[in-house]
């Protein structure tokens, strides 16, 4: 009887331990087996999201340099945009000196920096940091904003020919272009009549000879009365300043080479920047 007991007692002991255990592990798979499953879900959730979402268009329709992922297509986008390129510009002319941003310096830097803020989202902290005072804000772009894209910070195309995939990476953007950059590789020409200049195109010269031959100019109004507002530039190191002119006034400039004519062998014509080229 003892003996038979002391036999007995170990073995029932080990087989409860040995239960146990199975008890334990089967526990823990069940457990590793819900996460498994809620990690699956979460997979096809996301999966099924990005199927539902509009892939980028990597192609260059024009073969212009500019891809399509960045083209507004949507007409209100496209009169959204206008209208914040053309009044973020118009209102560097009208603010105190001293608070015009440091980087516009030239008119080429009056364009870059207008065409970056109108691409922002503009809530509350871009008008706080922009300082900009809007009694009727345009809409918003829709598309996309500055700078979720592929290209990141650098939005502004500075090597020639039509885009491919590798230009997002290979230096082919960049977050600065001069003038010339701006009107050859960001930019299309509509026509060297001035008279079909819209809102926010760009009115570009070359002057030979000078030492920055390449100028330009923003379209800020068409009615009531065409306007343009540019920034001169340096002139002989004295900073320049920004002005804000009629387009009649323009036409009847006392200097041949600075009126937006035809017969000005000077003015190169009226732009359009890429991203419209297309839609209208």
């Amino acid at each position: 009887m003892n003996v038979l007991f002391r036999w007995v007692l170990p073995t029932s002991l080990a087989l409860l331990a040995v239960l146990l255990i199975l008890l334990q592990m089967a526990g823990i798979l069940r457990h590793l087996g819900g996460r498994k499953a809620a990690q699956f879900q979460r997979s096809s959730q996301a999966i099924s999201g990005s199927a539902a979402s509009p892939a980028q268009d990597w192609g260059d329709r024009f073969g212009d340099g500019t891809p399509s992922f960045l083209r507004l297509t949507d007409p209100a986008d496209q009169a959204a945009f206008r209208r914040w390129f053309a009044l973020i510009a118009d209102y560097q002319a009208i603010r105190p000196k001293a608070k015009i941003p440091p980087e516009i310096t030239d008119c080429a830097s009056l364009l870059r920096f207008s065409y970056r803020e109108a691409l922002k989202r503009h809530n509350d902290s871009w008008f706080q940091t922009a300082g900009i005072e809007v009694i009727a804000p345009p809409g918003e772009i829709r598309a996309w904003h500055y700078p979720d894209t592929p290209l990141g910070a650098s939005l502004f195309r500075v090597r020639p020919g039509g885009f491919v995939a590798a230009d997002a990476t290979n230096g082919a953007f960049a977050q600065f272009a001069d003038a010339k950059a701006l009107v050859e590789r960001n930019a299309y020409l509509v026509s060297r009549d001035v008279h079909q200049a819209q809102t926010g195109d760009l009115l570009f010269f070359r002057q030979f000879g000078q030492s920055s031959p390449w100028h330009s100019m923003i379209v800020a109004e068409i009615e009531p009365e065409a306007r343009v507002v540019y920034h001169t530039g340096t002139d002989h190191g004295r900073p320049g300043e920004l002005r804000r002119v009629l387009i009649s006034e323009l036409l009847d400039h006392p200097q041949l080479q600075w009126r937006p004519v035809e017969q000005n062998p000077n003015f190169l014509g009226v732009y359009r920047w890429n991203i419209l080229r297309g839609n209208q």
